[in-house]
């Protein structure tokens, strides 16, 4: 395993939302994502809920990842830009049901930072992600 998961009992239980307190990785080349948001190839939004949204944006995320020949299971961490005026509980519940239905038992590290609006005013939240890919035994 080339990512250990870092979730001490001294801290907040975060794998409740879906990420963990952090991630020590072994590998030696990273692989920075763009913000990812809920478009198809055709930069048409295809998504309205922020659950549906998070999904798109994990799934463009996973292509991207795939295109790089890695995996989801190389990224170490993930930030999540969730508009302002679409930050509810209920919005919340979604998003860490997304990351949790995505990344199982491995879940990143995350910062989830609101902001005011996104490039479009559909977006409803936009994800980067940051992966550690180690050279020797791709985790794929």
């Amino acid at each position: 395993m080339m990512h250990k998961l870092i979730n001490p009992p001294t801290v907040f239980n975060s794998l409740q939302y879906g990420f963990s307190q952090a991630i020590l990785t072994k590998g030696c080349r990273q692989l920075f994502l763009s913000g990812q948001v809920a478009t198809d190839k055709d930069q048409v939004t295809i998504a309205t809920t922020m659950g549906e949204q998070t999904r798109i944006c994990l799934e463009n995320i996973e292509k991207v990842l795939i295109a790089a020949e890695t995996s989801k299971h190389a990224i170490a961490m993930l930030r999540l830009y969730i508009k302002e005026s679409a930050n509810t509980p209920e919005a919340q519940e979604e998003i860490s049901a997304a990351l949790k239905a995505f990344f199982g038992e491995q879940m990143p590290a995350s910062s989830w930072i609101v902001v005011t609006g996104l490039a479009l005013p559909e977006w409803l939240i936009e994800i980067e992600a940051q992966a550690v890919i180690n050279d020797e035994a791709e985790d794929r």
